[in-house]
């Protein structure tokens, strides 16, 4: 995988092995990650009905135990 900037021998200003001078700067490359546009924010809606409907089955399935342990069932 390459640099996405431009190649190093071809940049004026580097000294041997690549290194910068002081008081100059490296040469600017382009940006190759970030948003390309805000995110939406998901829905807290969704979560929270699968907790009560995981909360429900849980109650069932104690219940059902409990149950089954006092022999009603």
């Amino acid at each position: 995988m390459t640099a996405p900037g431009p190649e190093p021998d071809d940049v004026p200003g580097l000294e041997p092995g690549g290194s910068v001078p002081p008081g100059d700067t490296p040469p600017d490359a382009g940006q190759t990650s970030g948003l390309s546009h805000p995110q939406p924010m998901p829905s807290r809606a969704l979560p929270a009905r699968w907790l009560a409907a995981v909360a429900i089955l849980v109650l069932v399935v104690a219940a059902f135990f409990v149950l089954r342990a006092l022999d009603w069932f």
